[in-house]
């Protein structure tokens, strides 16, 4: 029975050329996003949306097609990911974000065997909304970096050129988080990517050499395990890769509650929060053993959906085919690939701020009160462990460094602190029950 007057419900299928427009507009509305992360981290855009349609298959088949959610590149595994390519290469951090993976996997197991209580409390909002701030103001200098230099790695070749087509591309994506409708608003990603590229191209930063020499079929440059090289453990990457799933984790639960409340159903019960996390962490082990950046649910296509009212699994299904379809298109790997730094650096400035500003967010909506000594220690050590860049290094072995120390470190002090708050029950049903109660 459909509820919340949706167009399309969780099962049923449209029309081929009502299907084929729903899923391309999925696809837009994560494209933006999902390369930038590659981009960033000096992976395979080809291979992140090949990665991430192929995820998204696998979420679905684990969810029973129950759960009309897209998965694209997490941006809270950009830190460790840059981290541990300088350790390890692009291999080693393909091993660490395979381990994250594994984590979602055990972590599903025991959700199904004891629920979802015991997690809840080792990752309150005191603890993650100060770690999501960490990912955020982590990244400010990679964002600022782009948009200045000709060289953001080194910090060389400062260009006044390049800071203008950033704030160009900024204001542009502001305008249109800002003051565009239906889903011209869920994408001012693309539409500031694009408005930047175009500006760049005035401005001679752009050469389409590469699109020109490029061939309309390509295989991606994929990175798989026993073919273009061997794996090999290291507890240094481990340490630095697989405490981030602790906060995709806790955003994975974020995003189910809020597609439940728009669907009016319960997700976290049907098909189940054991299911969705097992989902996720498949979608990322695919991930890692084709060379792209680990996946995770995506606010931008849940937005698709609360504004279309179409929560048919079959449309992402068919964004999911399109992404893997795009990325075996040489033409439009090659077009991604002369993007200027300068416009991601500009997109970036906002994105890395909202993911500060939504860790501060759910502080606020979850009424955490910093007056508490308890609750300003927790988050204070977190903010200055993380943003500050400490790190334990045990030999040549192990080393856990920033937001994977800062994450680990407000867990602990969360559950060994006196004068725990507490929590108040949530009736996830009666919310939901009330939800359809309204919409009838």
């Amino acid at each position: 029975m459909k509820t919340n007057n949706m167009i399309l419900d969780v099962n049923e299928r449209p029309q081929l050329l009502k299907w084929i427009t729903l899923s391309l507009q999925h696809l837009f509305a994560m494209f933006g996003a999902t390369v930038l992360v590659p981009i960033i981290t000096g992976l395979s855009p080809a291979v992140a949306l090949v990665s991430s349609g192929l995820g998204t298959l696998a979420y679905l088949l684990i969810t029973r097609g129950k759960i009309p959610a897209y998965l694209g590149s997490s941006f809270a595994f950009i830190p460790p990911i840059l981290v541990a390519q300088g350790m390890g290469g692009p291999e080693g951090a393909m091993v660490g974000s395979f381990l994250a993976g594994v984590v979602y996997g055990m972590i599903a197991l025991l959700i199904s065997k004891f629920g979802t209580k015991w997690l809840m409390n080792i990752l309150p909002p005191v603890v993650v909304g100060p770690v999501i701030i960490v990912i955020g103001l982590g990244l400010a200098s990679v964002a600022i970096n782009m948009a200045m230099y000709e060289n953001p790695g080194e910090q060389t070749g400062y260009s006044f050129t390049l800071i203008t087509v950033a704030l160009v591309t900024l204001a542009v994506t502001i305008i249109g988080s800002i003051f565009f409708k239906g889903f011209f608003g869920i994408i001012p990603i693309l539409i500031g990517v694009v408005t930047g590229y175009l500006f760049a191209y005035t401005q001679g930063l752009v050469d389409f050499t590469a699109v020109k020499e490029a061939s309309w079929i390509a295989m991606p440059d994929f990175i798989v395990p026993f073919v273009t090289y061997t794996p090999e453990f290291s507890w240094a990457i481990a340490g630095i890769m697989v405490p981030v799933a602790i906060v995709t984790i806790a955003e994975h639960i974020g995003d189910q509650m809020v597609l439940s409340k728009i669907a009016g159903r319960n997700f976290l019960k049907t098909p189940g929060l054991h299911r969705s996390i097992l989902g996720d962490g498949v979608a990322t082990m695919i991930a890692s053993v084709l060379g792209g950046p680990p996946n995770t649910t995506y606010g931008e296509n849940i937005g698709v959906v609360a504004i279309t009212r179409v929560f048919s699994t079959f449309v992402i299904a068919g964004a999911a085919v399109f992404a893997v379809a795009f990325g075996f298109i040489g033409k439009v790997s090659a077009l991604i690939s002369t993007i200027p730094t300068a416009v991601m650096g500009g997109i970036s400035i906002l994105l890395f701020g909202i993911i500060a500003s939504s860790g501060l967010r759910m502080l606020i909506d979850n009424k955490v009160d910093l007056g508490k000594k308890r609750n300003l220690i927790i988050s204070s050590v977190i903010l200055v462990i993380g943003v500050g860049g400490a790190f334990i290094k045990l030999g040549d072995n192990f080393q856990m460094a920033g937001m994977a120390l800062a994450a680990i470190i407000g867990v602990v002090l969360n559950l060994v602190l006196p004068g725990k708050d507490e929590q108040k029950e949530l009736s996830f049903e009666e919310e939901i029950e009330s939800k359809k109660n309204s919409a009838a």
